[in-house]
């Protein structure tokens, strides 16, 4: 592979044809999207003590054999609880070449119920990070935090990103790109990334968001438009900009910004800096290629962001930056991009729960 940068659907789909990306049972065409492949969760999932990873020299099946309490048969359902820690293997397992590296992410839906999701690796130091040259199996560490869920095997709460070399944007380079092709309607804030803030001053009405309720029932994750959102979330409203986020709690608000991702670019959501406040913005996403294009149904998109307060009461003012769009190539320009011809639950969207919720 000669071209730099993140690879798109057309090479997945050579990745798994080589075996470089195998899988039991074999990957579907559902699961390779424009810039990225969905992973799918296996039979079976260990409840354990605590999260980790499993460090140099080690795989997880070991550390899984340390920190069990127990296992699950996922075949008929099983309900992963709030507040624990669960590790599900995954049906896929890499063969990577040398330069071939891997990046995972939770999917929109599954950030947006606040369920901790990333991927662990034999001898992973990082999550959601596979290293060039990696060899083996994958695994989902699945941490409900704000509702208990329902899951079956071969649902799909991750998604990975494979790259050739670094593609990262530079400032430089993202201040043309912006010039080129307007990735924001305002005058964009480039650090490391192009930074987005956060709309608390609809055009109309004033609900800005939404807080989960601390107690409530079971989600089904195979159910689509199936809820009733008033018996999961609490609206938020606000008359002058703001609203005081509370420890602990889990909101979903949105961007002021509509993004634009240009057909040969990709882009991943990240924090803006520590500093900003006592509250994070949980990154969930990574965005496809023509997310907010024009050819592909959209007039620049707004971006979902779930936030979580941390130590102290925190006020969040409408238009501060909460966090930042990190900009790469493509290594060559995606056959589909995200809303032409596929399911795109997402495109053009505004302040919007997860396709769990029936519509508000």
């Amino acid at each position: 592979m000669s071209d730099f940068g993140v690879l798109p659907a057309q090479t997945l789909r050579e990745m798994v044809a080589r075996g470089v990306i195998s899988a039991a049972p074999a990957v579907t065409e559902a699961q390779i999207q424009p810039a990225s492949l969905d992973l799918r969760l296996g039979t079976r999932a260990w409840r354990v003590r605590a999260s980790f990873l499993a460090g140099k020299g080690r795989r997880v099946a070991d550390r899984l054999s340390e920190l069990e309490m127990h296992q699950m048969d996922l075949a008929n359902g099983a309900v992963l609880e709030k507040g624990c820690v669960y590790v599900v293997p995954l049906m896929e397992s890499l063969n990577l070449p040398a330069g071939i590296q891997a990046v995972a992410n939770a999917k929109s839906s599954t950030g947006r119920l606040d369920l901790l999701t990333r991927v662990i690796t034999d001898e992973g130091v990082e999550f959601d990070r596979v290293a060039e040259g990696y060899q083996g199996p994958l695994y989902a560490e699945i941490c409900p935090r704000s509702f208990s869920v329902l899951v079956r095997p071969g649902m799909r709460l991750n998604q990975i990103r494979f790259r050739n070399g670094h593609a990262v944007l530079s400032d430089a380079e993202l201040h043309e790109l912006h010039k080129a092709e307007t990735l924001v309607p305002d005058v964009p804030v480039i650090s490391e990334g192009l930074g987005f803030s956060v709309d608390l001053r609809p055009a109309a009405g004033t609900l800005v968001g939404y807080r989960a309720k601390p107690h409530t029932g079971v989600i089904d994750m195979d159910r689509i438009g199936a809820y009733d959102p008033a018996e999961f979330w609490e609206e938020l409203h606000s008359r002058d900009g703001q609203i005081i986020l509370d420890p602990g709690a889990f909101y979903i608000l949105v961007s002021r910004e509509a993004v634009h991702i240009p057909p040969d670019y990709a882009a991943e959501m990240a924090p803006y800096l520590a500093m900003v406040g006592e509250f994070r913005v949980h990154y969930a996403g990574f965005f496809d290629p023509g997310f907010g294009h024009v050819a592909a149904g959209g007039a620049g998109a707004r971006g979902v962001l779930e936030v979580r307060c941390h130590e102290a009461p925190f006020v969040l003012e409408h238009g501060q930056i909460v966090g930042r769009l990190v900009y790469e190539r493509m290594a060559k320009r995606p056959e589909r991009l995200y809303g032409a011809d596929i399911a795109s639950n997402y495109q053009g969207q505004g302040l919007k729960l997860a396709k769990h919720f029936k519509a508000v």
